[in-house]
């Protein structure tokens, strides 16, 4: 039997027929909320066909192969990039009216990627101190691991190396429910009031274009007086992330990843060696 090729697999009816069958159920099925003290998380049709897709996974679950083959599931991969490029395109029709706006938010909207710094500091001091983790901390930690962040890792470290590892796990957990936790997050956050939603707006643009969608298409279901708003500054935000994120990956987020790691790695054996150094019963008994 000759191999497939990537257009044959690409152009299985199969493959579409699920994909279509699973956005009607969604649809169907639409926005469902559950109510958490004074806010809500919020259920979109995004969600459902995760999941739906999650259960016929030939990679996770062995007799979905029956329904659809490990090779037709690896070529819909790349098809999410495909996929969101008319929604991205919105995103271009919306900045231009909105730059007054945008503007308005100005050193907020300019200075959002260094807020990367402050999620490293928390993320990389669990990863050090609490999960004892090596330097495979600081591929995790110094950015949110996508394409542009892997090539800088393998350039400066490979990707056999532990900041490597560290930097395909994160890639790999964001690919799979990357959309899902931003777009359960962001409906969650917008229900509570406990930020201004232009601010949740510019969170959304991570530089990930399903990532940046989810967030804000939950955020606009969320308020949906301010849709075009909450759109127009995702999407603002993802292209600056995009432009300016590797520089600062490059200058300010890796560099100071390495120094902060230092800091903690020799904060965690100085811890280790007191505890060690520290007499044992025997030892207390036998003095006394």
């Amino acid at each position: 039997m000759n191999a497939q090729s990537p257009i044959s697999l690409l152009l299985n009816w199969r493959l579409h027929l699920i994909v279509i069958l699973f956005s009607v159920i969604a649809e169907w099925i639409g926005i469902q909320s559950i109510p958490i003290a004074n806010a809500k998380l919020l259920f979109l049709p995004l969600f459902y066909v995760f999941l739906f897709c999650l259960l016929l996974n030939p990679n996770i679950i062995g007799a979905a192969a029956k329904v659809i083959s490990k090779k037709n599931a690896a070529i819909a991969a790349p098809i999410i990039s495909i996929a969101i490029l008319p929604f991205i395109a919105k995103f271009g029709t919306l900045i231009g009216p909105a730059i007054p706006k945008i503007m308005d938010a100005g050193a907020a909207m300019i200075l959002q990627e260094l807020g990367n710094l402050g999620t490293m500091l928390i993320a990389m001091s669990i990863a050090v101190l609490v999960f004892k983790m090596g330097r495979e901390a600081i591929g995790a930690t110094y950015s949110i691991a996508r394409e542009p962040n892997i090539a800088l890792i393998s350039d400066r470290y490979g990707l056999k190396s532990s900041e490597g590892i560290g930097v395909m796990g994160v890639y790999v957990m964001g690919t799979l429910f990357g959309t899902l936790y931003f777009s359960l997050l962001a409906g969650f956050l917008a229900s509570t009031g406990w930020m201004d939603i232009r601010a949740l707006a510019m969170a959304c643009g991570v530089g990930s274009g399903s990532m940046t969608a989810a967030c804000s298409g939950s955020l606009a279901a969320s308020v949906p007086d301010m849709k075009e708003d909450i759109l127009a500054f995702a999407g603002a935000s993802n292209l600056l992330t995009n432009a300016t994120g590797l520089y600062v990956a490059i200058f300010i987020a890796l560099p100071f990843a390495e120094w902060f790691y230092k800091k903690l790695a020799s904060k965690q054996t100085h811890a280790e060696t007191h505890v060690t150094n520290q007499p044992s019963d025997d030892e207390v008994s036998k003095n006394a």
